[in-house]
């Protein structure tokens, strides 16, 4: 099924068959060749890099040295022109640890109320973590309500109509750059779901499928919380949005005399649910949060560094401890055959693994990562999310370190933000 030197070639490790791929390491600069010829059949489009964002350490190292948080709590929510925006834009970066939240935590400095602000985002990311941790698939169905009038969305374009002139651009640029600033976000999700009572699983999969910030911790919990389904009350979406961030798409819309989205939304009925008990509490906390301090599965030492698409920077715990093993990286084909992600979210991780191969050895491979890592003695920095687990509980990794964490997880209640966030911030 693969092209060239990617054809599989199997071999067994203690006595299990690898049926994975060893690739050729990706070039700088040549990253979307690379991705089309060796993984062009699991992506769903033409694959091509962001014209915005580089999956690099050196593109996110001085995309936040570079961000000033001055007016960002006047204009994080402003759209177009882009000149307006106080998005920082630092968020693919953060999603493959390329940056991680504390870094970013302590990096910004500025104006007090600027400062403040910027903090409850990383915050907001940190709960979406906590909460999908805690709670795993169970992020996939509805939280504490569900609406009454929900149907499936009618193509796979859903309803968003881009003969509207805020629906274009936002889709056009979700769909070249992979990323949206949160304001339009909340349009096309409110749009989706509380005008028209699509599905909001098919909505939140069309943008995983995109967003190259894409983790299904804040995109599932994003889409909850504009749909009602995680609080009760749903966000609205009307042209006075359009008019108030972006009003020179309204003045330019074919409808402009005659706006479908003039009014607002009649609210969706909401029925509340016998909600998870793990949203109030966690019994399991310490392996919900994974290990304080380093674990050892034996005396050997570790010949290999397994990164993941979640940790992928250099103060990655596992390679800092490690900086003179190799690298390992696996890109899992039974399940990017299942999502079908644009190529692009391909492309940006091929960047970082070019960019990896300048300072250490990388082996890169394709197929099932349980079965690549079966056998070998892997260093690896925990991960909090469902795929993490099932793939270590397959292959267990001789070192485990600490993730990150900006807040460790707590026995408290997740069921919203603002219940998580009474306990005490960060120092």
């Amino acid at each position: 099924r693969l092209p060239g030197d990617a054809m599989a070639a199997s071999r067994t490790v203690a006595g299990v068959t690898d049926p994975s791929s060893a690739l050729p390491v990706p070039t700088p600069g040549d990253e979307v060749s690379w991705v089309r010829h060796h993984l062009g059949d699991l992506v769903a489009d033409d694959v091509a890099a962001s014209p915005r964002f580089r999956g690099t350490q050196t593109a996110a190292d001085a995309a936040l040295a570079t961000f000033d948080v001055t007016g960002y709590a006047r204009r994080r929510n402003e759209v177009w022109p882009p000149a307006r925006r106080g998005a920082s834009g630092l968020s693919p970066w953060i999603r493959h640890g390329l940056l991680t939240l504390p870094a970013v935590w302590d990096a910004i400095d500025g104006p007090a109320a600027d400062v403040a602000k910027f903090r409850d985002e990383l915050l907001w990311q940190e709960y979406a973590r906590h909460l999908y941790a805690r709670i795993g698939p169970g992020l996939a169905t509805p939280l504490r309500y569900e609406s009454a009038a929900a149907t499936s969305a009618p193509s796979a374009a859903g309803p968003w109509d881009r003969s509207m002139r805020c629906v274009a651009e936002t889709l056009g640029e979700l769909e070249r750059y992979g990323w949206l600033v949160n304001q339009t976000r909340m349009w096309l999700a409110s749009d989706w779901t509380v005008r028209h009572h699509a599905d909001w699983r098919r909505g939140e999969e069309a943008f995983f499928a995109h967003l190259l910030d894409g983790s299904r911790a804040a995109n599932r919990a994003g889409w909850q919380w504009t749909a009602g389904l995680a609080t009760g009350r749903p966000y609205g979406f009307s042209r006075w949005q359009v008019r108030k961030r972006a009003p020179r798409w309204c003045d330019e819309c074919p409808h402009a005399a005659a706006c479908p989205i003039e009014d607002w939304p009649d609210p969706p009925e909401l029925v509340a649910l016998d909600a998870d008990p793990r949203l109030r509490h966690d019994h399991d906390v310490e392996t919900t949060g994974g290990p304080h301090s380093v674990e050892l599965a034996g005396p050997d030492a570790p010949a290999v560094v397994w990164l993941t698409a979640e940790s992928l920077g250099d103060d990655d715990p596992a390679l800092a401890a490690n900086p003179d093993l190799p690298v390992l990286f696996v890109f899992d084909e039974a399940l990017l055959s299942r999502l079908r992600l644009s190529g692009k979210r391909l492309v940006f991780i091929a960047e970082r693994l070019a960019e990896l191969a300048t300072g250490c050895d990388v082996e890169v491979r394709r197929g099932d990562p349980a079965a690549v890592l079966h056998g070998r003695r892997a260093a690896v920095t925990f991960t909090p999310v469902p795929g993490w687990r099932r793939i270590s509980a397959a292959a267990p990794p001789a070192e485990i370190h600490p993730w990150p964490w900006l807040r460790r997880p707590h026995t408290g209640s997740v069921a919203s933000f603002s219940a998580w966030n009474r306990r005490p911030r960060r120092a």
